[in-house]
């Protein structure tokens, strides 16, 4: 064998230790994500579930959420360079300790106060989570990008499994949520995730290098937002997608198919079964798309056609609600959706791919974090719209809505390069 095609003993050994030690950098950092995650759709069905039973209509509680996602913008935004400035872990315990921090204060919530304070303070206490989940997101998805050392194919594997993962474990925590609210109640069950996540927070402390992640961050304001034309595309395009969802899923559907003679254990069951499939299909994306060698030039056309797939089903779905008026639009509107939440699955999991493949590797947590407020933002967008048109047009302005944002997130991936600089 030449010698130039030779590898010595000593040199395989490190690259197996290399392998090895980015591996379980992976593990560590994804199994904090998901307890976290696991925490946060519970915090989201135990603040729904207790203020409906006070009799706040939906949009009075889809207001608790605004903060929530308002802090999310620019969270994501200072969070990404934060992370390259101090390193990914300490981003990460901060968000963990954020997290804590707002389960122990809604578990202060007296009985005794008045609407009004109840409202500040779990809008306070939620503003705290939100911050807390676009840390350790930004914190846990820049991560992926550290850590992945095969190429292109690992990275959308790795991105898909992580993100798809997470969501069907933020589905579970929709049920953990209710299942603990009834069996211990409200304080009670507040505390005990405040506890689990205290040994998660140790477990990161612990087990992660500080340096992972770290690199010379920006050094003002106009550098961090001076992204490349890629990265400004897919954040534009996601505030779309985003919104698209949460146009619906907010208060238009919960609203519908309550009024549709669904009880609440079954609009809350429901939602979550939807949010856990939908995670499903996330994790399993990679198989579903075209894939190339360079990591690019198939998966951008794909966004592109699974994109105009996706922009056409609430459309079809409004014209449904419309046209035909079924006695069962509750139901063509809950399988409607599930189809739609297949193709969102697969068109979320691409942009959570694209937006690794194109941020630079020096600094991709603030690419990242650029991108998850845009995403913060979308969500937030969504939000408003979603009591707005629900309460002006029902779920057929919902739809209609969503399609509008699909159709200009779908243009504007028309735009996006099939090289990365560094490619190109």
């Amino acid at each position: 064998m030449p010698a130039a095609w030779s590898i010595s003993p000593a040199t395989w050994k490190r690259w197996a230790s290399d392998v090895n030690q980015a591996a379980r950098h992976y593990v560590i950092v994804t199994a904090a994500y998901f307890l976290f995650t696991l925490t946060d759709g519970a915090i989201r069905m135990l603040v729904l579930l207790h203020f409906h039973t006070l009799g706040y209509t939906p949009f009075a509680l889809a207001t608790l959420f605004l903060l929530y996602e308002t802090a999310g913008i620019f969270t994501n935004a200072i969070g990404g360079w934060l992370a390259v400035r101090f390193g990914i872990p300490r981003m990460l315990a901060c968000g963990l300790g954020l997290q804590i921090a707002g389960l122990v204060m809604l578990s202060a919530l007296d009985p005794g106060w008045t609407a009004a304070v109840s409202v500040a303070w779990v809008v306070a206490a939620q503003g705290l989570a939100g911050i807390a989940k676009d840390l350790t997101k930004t914190a846990s998805k820049s991560a992926i990008k550290a850590t992945a050392q095969d190429g292109n194919a690992q990275l959308f594997r790795w991105v898909a499994w992580f993100t798809g993962s997470k969501n069907a474990t933020k589905g579970a925590g929709f049920f953990a949520g209710g299942a603990l609210l009834q069996w211990v109640g409200f304080a009670p069950a507040l505390w005990l995730m405040a506890a689990m996540l205290v040994l998660v927070l140790g477990m990161v402390w612990i087990a992660l290098p500080r340096a992972l992640g770290k690199a010379k961050a920006s050094k003002s304001m106009r550098e961090l937002f001076a992204k490349s034309p890629a990265v400004n595309l897919m954040a534009a395009a996601r505030i779309f997608l985003f919104g698209a969802r949460d146009v619906w899923f907010v208060v238009g559907l919960p609203v519908f198919l309550y009024a549709s003679g669904w009880s609440f254990t079954e609009v809350a069951g429901f939602l979550a079964a939807w949010t856990i499939g939908y995670g499903a299909v996330q994790a399993g994306a990679p198989s579903l798309v075209r894939r190339s060698t360079d990591g690019l030039s198939r998966e951008v056309p794909e966004a592109r056609r699974w994109g105009a797939a996706l922009a056409l089903i609430p459309l079809g779905l409004a014209a449904v609600l419309v046209g035909l008026a079924p006695a069962r639009s509750d139901l063509v509107l809950a399988v409607g959706l599930c189809a739609f939440g297949v193709v969102f699955a697969v068109m979320s999991s691409l942009h959570s791919y694209l937006i690794m493949a194109y941020a630079g590797s020096e600094k991709a947590a603030e690419d990242v974090g650029f991108y998850y407020a845009a995403n913060a933002a979308g969500r937030l967008l969504g939000i408003v719209l979603s009591g707005l048109l629900a309460g002006s047009g029902g779920m057929v302005a919902c739809l209609t809505g969503s399609a509008v944002m699909l159709g200009l997130a779908w243009a504007l991936s028309l735009l996006l390069p099939l090289k990365t600089p560094a490619t190109g």
